[in-house]
């Protein structure tokens, strides 16, 4: 049996399904430090499959990862989707899909 070493975050049900599989996996259960820390890195890897592939599976990683990250941080969801609201009337969305050039700042 070959050993492949992933040393990652991954999804609560990932182990069942390797085991399901009939193979044979080792974990551990992360400290609240270290899991902060592994959720910035999957969240990195996660984008950067999205740069790849840009599918609507890799979209959903993304939202799910979004989603542990801000309870991970203390937050709750009805606070991110209210920040995410305010932002959005105050600043606006991105569906104009307006690209900023340059601005011509005055001078004190």
């Amino acid at each position: 049996m070959a050993t492949k070493t992933y040393n990652k975050l991954v999804r609560d049900l990932i182990p069942d399904i390797i085991e399901k599989e009939g193979n044979e996996c080792r974990t551990r259960i992360l400290s609240d430090e270290e899991y902060l820390r592994m959720l910035d890195a999957k969240l990195d890897e996660e984008l950067a499959e999205y740069h790849k592939d840009q599918n609507i599976e890799e979209l959903a990683d993304l939202l799910e990862l979004i989603r542990a990250a801000t309870i991970a941080r203390g937050y709750t969801l009805e606070e991110l989707e209210a920040v995410r609201a305010e932002k959005a009337q105050n600043r606006g969305g991105f569906e104009k899909k307006i690209f900023l050039i340059d601005v011509n700042e005055k001078i004190n």
